[in-house]
C-alpha cells in the first residue's frame, strides 16, 4: 500500500484545477458545437494515452468487449475510454480514478454527452478498490499503472472484483531491454515516480495472481506514449504545458532505443 505523501505526490503531479472547463473552452476555440458533442468531437482531449481513440478501438476488440458487460476503469481519468465502451459497445462502464479534478471533469463530460446512466464516476485507489468481490465481467485499464509500485498488490485487486471467467484487458507501458529511460516521460519527471517492469516479469506476476493469458500485443509502435500531437488542442497540452515538446521528444527516443515498450493484452480470471 502506497504510504500518504506517495498518493498526494501522484495527486498533486496529475491534477488540474478547472480541467473540465479547459477542455470544453478548447473545444469551443477548435468550432466543436458543445451542444452536440460526440465520443469523437472529443477524443483529442478526453483519451490521455498513447494512440488516443485508435488504441481504445483496437483494444476493445481484442478484449472481446460486448453489450451490457459491466466494466472497472481504473485509472480512468476523463473518461474517455469509458464513453467509448458505452457508446461503441454498450457497456456499462464504473470509472475510478485517484484525482478529484478529473473524476469531477469526467462527471461534467459524461454528463454532457447524456451518458449518465452508463458511466458512473468515483474517486478511489486502485490497491483499494471500494467494490464487492466478483461484481465486474471486465478490469479495464490504459497507461494507468505507470506511478504504482505494488503491482502484485494492484493486481490481485483487479482479481478479486472480476467474476470468475472475467476479463483484466489492459494497455501499459513497460521497461524495454535497454534502460534506464530518458527524463521527464508523461507520468513522471525522474526514477522516483516511475515504476515500470519488463513485460515478461509483468506476464508472470498476472499469470500467478490467478489469470491465464488469451491475448499479448506488442503495440509500440501504433501507440507511442510519448508522441507529441500534430495540430489542435489535446489534453496532453492542456495537462503538460510547455513540458510537452521535452516530453515528446524523450518519448520518440525511449520507443526508437528500445528504452520503453507498450503492451496490449487480455487475460481471463480463473
Amino acid at each position: 500500500m502506497p504510504e500518504r505523501s506517495d498518493i498526494q505526490t501522484i495527486k498533486d503531479y496529475w491534477g488540474r484545477e478547472g480541467l473540465g472547463q479547459a477542455i470544453l473552452d478548447a473545444l469551443a476555440a477548435s468550432g466543436a458545437a458543445l451542444d452536440r458533442l460526440t465520443i469523437d468531437d472529443l477524443a483529442p482531449l478526453d483519451q490521455f494515452h498513447g494512440g488516443g481513440k485508435g488504441a481504445t478501438s483496437r483494444l476493445a476488440l481484442l478484449g472481446g468487449l460486448a453489450p451490457g458487460m459491466r466494466v472497472l476503469d481504473v485509472g480512468g481519468g476523463l473518461g474517455g475510454p469509458a464513453r467509448t465502451l458505452a457508446v461503441e459497445h454498450d457497456c456499462r462502464v464504473t470509472v475510478i480514478d485517484l484525482v478529484q479534478s478529473y473524476v469531477e471533469a469526467g462527471e461534467a463530460l459524461t454528463a454532457r454527452l447524456g451518458l449518465t446512466d452508463k458511466v458512473s464516476h468515483h474517486i478511489g485507489n486502485a490497491l483499494e478498490l471500494p467494490f464487492a468481490e466478483g461484481v465486474f465481467d471486465v478490469v479495464w485499464t490504459q497507461n494507468s499503472g505507470m506511478n504504482i509500485a505494488a503491482k502484485e498488490q494492484m493486481v490481485a485487486s483487479f482479481h478479486r472484483v472480476l467474476r470468475p471467467g472475467g476479463r483484466y484487458v489492459f494497455q501499459e507501458p513497460m521497461a524495454g531491454s535497454v534502460q534506464p529511460p530518458l527524463f521527464p516521460l508523461m507520468w513522471a519527471d525522474d526514477a522516483t515516480t516511475n515504476f515500470l517492469r519488463a513485460p515478461a516479469d509483468m506476464r508472470a506476476l498476472i499469470e500467478a495472481a490467478g489469470f491465464r493469458v488469451r491475448a499479448w500485443d506488442d503495440v509500440t509502435m501504433e501507440a507511442s506514449g510519448g508522441r507529441a500531437p500534430s495540430r489542435g488542442p489535446s489534453i496532453q497540452s492542456l495537462v503538460m504545458g510547455d513540458r510537452l515538446a521535452a516530453i515528446g521528444d524523450n518519448g520518440r527516443r525511449n520507443r526508437d532505443e528500445g528504452r520503453i515498450v507498450m503492451i496490449q493484452a487480455v487475460f481471463d480470471r480463473v
